[in-house]
């Protein structure tokens, strides 16, 4: 069951890598076509290559592709994005599984409807991985995924949608859902999209003037200190299973300099988007965010823990959600910039879980709602009675 939580993502493919290439569709229009399964090995140069060719900003890209690795596919996905491309699928063409987080990417994005697939993940190769590691490298990926969903307008909501389909089953999103979740920004007939698996013939639509996907202007205010988020510099090691790896790159799957304890000292000298690079012992390395007790964050005794019961990605509907409720809660500003919503206090680890239990007995909290240790809150703001 748990090595089944994250969706929008499916490693056990047939292993061939992405191939790109640049498809006429008349002697004045091209698009890039990205086809094959995504892997870790997929070297990004020749997608670089194929939109200098087509004069950079401005090119439409298209998929066909079963998914594969979701980290490839989310590097492909913010590369087109900081190129300034826009991305189209026809139902011809499928573009699941993975390929979906590359999909995302685009600045204005289209979609027939059914193109898009979602479902449960897979892992085929779990042979020498501990228990622990398989845990770390899920909750890895699950808070990559919904970072990236996040930055690129997409509803995290998606993601719940997805867990709802086997690894063996796949949920093909409707236009309604497409919109619903902002997958697209546009709509595109089906004569507009008509391709065939061979040679594929497109017709890009002119994109919008108005981006659906945009977030929306409140999601930070920049002129209130609550939002800003203190310069990392120094911490300890916390998670719930006591120890973790110092790593030799941004990448869970990445080698491992050494183990760490709870409670070691680390100092932090970079922060990057999920991941800090830290010195402990005098070797350096990445940690996760989610594994480091900031000494610059919100202090809690070490070892309680919080009861998470929702997160939005704007202060608008934290504070909403949190003044409606009947329950003691507070929003904290986490570090990738949403706003979790938690119970008001700390609690031991089996006191929080027995209290969480009840709570989702009584259908007082989603099911969704979780125990945690609060690492990526920085800090308190809302709304305390």
């Amino acid at each position: 069951m748990l090595l089944g939580a994250v969706g929008l993502i499916s490693v056990c493919q047939p292993s061939w890598a992405i191939t790109v290439s640049v498809e006429d569709i008349d002697q004045t229009t091209s698009y890039i076509l990205v086809s094959g399964v995504f892997e870790p090995s997929d070297n990004l140069t020749t997608f670089v290559q194929a939109v200098q060719r087509l004069g950079g900003k401005g090119s439409t890209v298209v998929f066909k592709s079963p998914g594969g690795n979701p980290s490839k596919a989310i590097e492909l996905g913010r590369l087109i994005r900081s190129l300034g491309l826009s991305t189209l699928q026809p139902r011809s063409l499928e573009c699941v599984s993975a390929c979906a987080l590359a999909f995302m990417g685009g600045v204005s994005r289209y979609a027939e409807t059914g193109s898009i697939g979602v479902h449960k993940s897979s892992f085929s190769d779990v042979s020498g991985i501990s228990v622990d590691d398989a845990v770390s490298y899920i909750q890895h990926q699950t808070a990559e995924t919904i970072a990236y969903l996040t930055e690129m307008g997409v509803d995290p909501g998606l993601l719940q949608l997805s867990l709802r389909y086997e690894r063996d089953d796949m949920r093909y999103l409707s236009k309604s859902e497409m919109a619903q979740y902002r997958v697209t920004t546009g709509e595109v007939s089906a004569p507009q999209t008509s391709l065939s698996a061979e040679p594929p013939s497109p017709s890009v639509p002119n994109q919008p003037t108005t981006a659906g996907a945009a977030l929306p202007d409140y999601r930070i205010a920049a002129d209130d200190a609550r939002f800003t988020i203190p310069l990392a510099t120094s911490g300890a090691l916390r998670v719930p299973k006591g120890k973790e790896f110092l790593r030799a790159a941004e990448d869970q799957s990445s080698a491992k300099i050494m183990a760490i304890s709870n409670g070691e000292p680390v100092e932090i000298v970079g922060v990057g988007e999920r991941w800090y690079r830290v010195k402990v012992k005098g070797r350096t390395g990445y940690l996760h965010h989610n594994w480091v007790r900031v000494d610059q964050f919100i202090q809690k005794p070490f070892g309680d823990r919080f009861i998470q019961v929702k997160s939005f990605d704007n202060f608008e509907e934290a504070q909403s959600y949190v003044k409606a409720s009947q329950l003691p809660l507070v929003a904290f500003l986490a570090t990738n910039k949403w706003y979790a919503i938690a119970l008001e206090d700390t609690l031991p680890v089996d006191k929080a879980t027995q209290l969480l239990r009840g709570l989702k007995e009584r259908s007082l909290v989603p099911d969704d709602a979780f125990v945690t240790v609060g690492n990526t809150y920085v800090n308190e703001v809302c709304c305390r009675r």
